[in-house]
């Protein structure tokens, strides 16, 4: 059993504060996102699903942009450019395969 809290968490970028879980081939993200965050644009070979636990996001993902709630679920397939802003406080929970070994605390 694992208690997402007592797990060390990291500021990966400005206002995004995470946890991780690193299996064999994922990685699972647990992000406290302050209301007004950016996530800048970017892109990776990981293939990635989000989902917003609390709160607003505005996600980018290629060329489509929408705004995400509670218990909405985006799927980013690998290299697609994304990025986006917390319209709130956000809870994000991400999967990414394979895992991200940047993001190992």
């Amino acid at each position: 059993m694992i208690d997402i809290d007592s797990l060390p968490q990291k500021e990966i970028i400005k206002g995004f504060k995470a946890r991780f879980i690193h299996t064999e081939n994922m990685t699972l993200g647990y992000w406290d996102v302050e209301e007004g965050a950016i996530l800048p644009m970017h892109q990776h070979f990981h293939e990635q699903v989000t989902q917003v636990l609390e709160g607003k996001f505005e996600l980018t993902v290629g060329e489509q942009t929408k705004v995400y709630e509670n218990g909405q679920i985006a799927v980013i397939a690998p290299h697609v450019i994304h990025g986006g802003k917390a319209l709130t406080k956000c809870k994000i929970f991400d999967i990414f395969c394979p895992v991200r070994e940047d993001y190992q605390v």
